[in-house]
């Protein structure tokens, strides 16, 4: 079995046609048939149906292509580790992000780490914490910013980089927004504007109004920070958001404010699976990071 027959095999599965997937892989219809037939005469199988000019995957051609494309995956895998450590300045970082890190945090470390290393490449993957985290220990991505930091397993490694506090975003007419500061069980009669199920930054709202003895009111839910920032602008809603997003970003019809009672925090920092090594690039990655948010902290401090 070649690797050729396999790309083969690979296209003319996604094409379901012989001389579309000739089209793309650039050689003659005749050569892909033919490998194709060759694959199938090894498998002692058929992988296509021929229903005229088309053909359809064979359960037996799903099967195969199932696995077929995990392996496949790995091999790409392996020759871009190859590829990094022959030039780790010139590959490509796998890295995931959650909403939350999207709009100041990641924009900003990226550009520092792109001033130092021009060449390196980035394959961006944006989801909830537990997403990210999947990924990671299912091999997709190598490295993931997640915040708030989840704790270390067995399988999955942690680093904080920093904490940050948490403030409360309110309409500009609420009977609080005149106050310097809010104790949370202030807001036990409002509605809230949250992240959806499954994300962590809704998990700590959610922590944070409990241990002042109340659930909070969802009215609103949504993956997006701008929808949520949007939706407390428009009177439907108070939230709680990290200052880093607040900073510059507060919309005018809003205003945020720290909150004292109970003290509300989340830390950022980075996940990675300890099943594997980190290949060379992001390994470099990973400790311009460290490096990065030493100096920051150092600078805060």
């Amino acid at each position: 079995m070649e690797l050729r027959q396999i790309k083969y095999f690979m296209e003319v599965a996604k094409e379901e046609h012989v001389t579309e997937a000739a089209y793309r892989l650039h050689v003659a219809q005749s050569a892909v048939s033919r490998q194709i037939a060759k694959l199938e005469e090894e498998l002692g199988v058929d992988l296509f149906l021929r229903e005229g000019r088309n053909v359809k995957l064979t359960f037996a051609g799903k099967v195969f292509l199932q696995h077929i494309q995990s392996a496949m995956n790995e091999i790409d895998k392996a020759v871009a580790a190859v590829n990094d450590y022959l030039n780790p300045e010139a590959g490509k970082i796998r890295l995931g992000f959650p909403t939350s890190l999207a709009t100041k945090t990641l924009p900003r470390v990226i550009s520092a780490f792109r001033k130092q290393y021009t060449d390196i490449g980035f394959d961006f993957h944006q989801g909830s914490n537990k997403e990210l985290r999947e990924l990671v220990a299912d091999g997709e991505i190598d490295l993931a910013f997640v915040s708030p930091v989840p704790e270390e397993t067995a399988d999955i490694g942690t680093k904080i980089f920093f904490s940050e506090d948490m403030r409360a975003l309110l309409p500009v007419h609420h009977p609080l927004s005149k106050q310097k500061q809010v104790n949370l069980r202030d807001l036990i009669e409002d509605q809230f504007v949250l992240f959806r199920e499954g994300y962590d930054m809704r998990k700590l709202v959610v922590e944070a109004c409990q241990q002042v003895s109340f659930e909070p009111k969802v009215a609103f839910e949504s993956e997006d920070i701008y929808t949520i920032k949007g939706l407390v602008e428009a009177g439907l809603g108070v939230t709680l958001l990290p200052e880093t997003i607040l900073a510059d970003q507060t919309p005018l019809g809003t205003v945020s404010l720290p909150v004292v009672v109970p003290a509300v925090t989340r830390t950022v920092g980075v996940v990675y699976t300890k099943k594997r090594s980190l290949p060379p690039t992001e390994k470099m990655f990973y400790h311009f990071l460290i490096d990065y948010y030493h100096r920051i902290n150092q600078f805060r401090l």
